[in-house]
């Protein structure tokens, strides 16, 4: 007998869906944040976040284009851009707000708890399994990221080109900037929960993490932070999905 994942599953294929493939992430305590890094990632801190699955790869072009079929929503500005129209890249320029929209229809379809992850989520699952480590691969610097010099020279790589983390997921800190479910604070982690945090109360701007195609150094450690307006529209801008 299928599982309910399963039945889910079959169905949304059947319907035409292209449902992301997730990756089962162990819960687990670890040390979040950098000591020696900006001072929005200032305390390192321990926390402590539950099993949970996540999306190997950033959710495409031509997942999001399901969704944009299936819903009557515009496809983003981006889309049909030269360097941008692959199926197989990430789809680049949602809102916050169109990220958020594409979870809850993928989790009405399926019956399934699709959201956005948490930064406490996305980086614990960002580092793999290695402790203490500054990009998913370990120390070693960016630069030696295999065909770093050849790569990201006028828009996102197609998901999935580069070596995969140690839970085995793709692009993790590289590739497009991925938004977060909180809301961000710059001082959230000297007063953040140790169980799950989940972010602080509204505020103006929204957490992304990872790296992105368009900055002089296109790969960010796994405790960077960043954010911006809910409502903005970047072409270095994209999501993976979680599921709980």
């Amino acid at each position: 007998m299928r599982s309910v994942d399963q039945q889910s599953a079959a169905a949304a294929a059947h319907s035409g869906m292209l449902v992301p493939e997730m990756v089962d992430i162990p819960a687990g305590m670890y040390l979040m944040g950098q000591d020696d890094g900006r001072d929005e990632e200032q305390p390192a801190h321990q926390v402590r976040v539950p099993i949970m699955q996540i999306g190997r790869f950033q959710v495409t072009n031509e997942q999001y284009d399901t969704f944009c079929r299936a819903t009557g929503q515009s496809g983003t500005r981006f889309r049909h851009q030269e360097g941008f129209g692959d199926p197989r890249q990430p789809v680049t320029g949602p809102s916050w707000f169109d990220a958020a929209a594409y979870c809850e229809w993928l989790a009405f379809e399926t019956g399934r708890a699709f959201c956005l992850p948490t930064e406490a989520q996305w980086e614990w699952a960002a580092r793999g399994g290695l402790t203490g480590k500054l990009y998913p691969w370990g120390d070693e610097p960016v630069t030696e990221r295999e065909n770093y010099a050849r790569r990201w020279r006028s828009g996102p790589e197609p998901v999935g080109t580069s070596a995969p983390n140690g839970y085995g997921l793709y692009d993790m800190c590289e590739n497009v900037h991925e938004w977060c479910s909180d809301w961000f604070d710059p001082e959230y982690y000297r007063f953040s929960p140790v169980n799950n945090p989940k972010g602080p109360s509204e505020r103006l701007r929204k957490a992304s993490r990872g790296g992105a195609w368009r900055h002089h150094i296109k790969i960010t450690r796994c405790a960077a932070r960043s954010s911006i307006p809910p409502h903005l529209e970047y072409a270095d801008y994209g999501f993976r999905v979680a599921c709980m």
